[in-house]
């Protein structure tokens, strides 16, 4: 059953100019493994970090270095997520998450799709959501 979809999109331009102004958002949006990582991947990852937030709901125990981007031996896109972040994903019954990325264009995308395997679960939000 799915609890949450978020999506978001980034201007990788902006995003760029935005990393050069502030050098310690690297430090503050992502996880030491990925700040390596050229502006551009920055960017689809920053995205895929807010579009996550968005399918949670909000991001109330959410901590941005907890939530990294990690890609599979095919190279699909996997959220890896630890402390408190993983702590607020299991305990609002989400089972698995879908994420996609792209880039193109100068901008970057993200869109995550949020699954829970309780129905109760998701009626119980959407209770509280009317």
């Amino acid at each position: 059953m799915i609890v949450g979809i978020g999506v978001d999109l980034v201007d990788i331009p902006r995003f760029e100019r935005t990393l050069a102004r502030t050098p310690r958002l690297r430090e503050r949006l992502f996880s030491p493994g990925e700040r390596t990582l050229s502006p551009r991947s920055l960017a689809a990852r920053y995205a895929a970090k807010e579009a996550l937030i968005k399918a949670l709901g909000g991001s109330d125990g959410v901590h941005w270095t907890e939530i990294e981007i990690t890609p599979e031996p095919s190279g699909r896109p996997w959220f890896t997520l630890t402390g408190s972040t993983a702590e607020v994903v299991a305990s609002r019954g989400i089972t698995a998450l879908h994420l996609s990325l792209s880039h193109d264009a100068g901008l970057a995308t993200a869109y995550v799709v949020a699954e829970s395997e309780s129905e109760s679960q998701s009626q119980s939000q959407s209770e509280v959501r009317t």
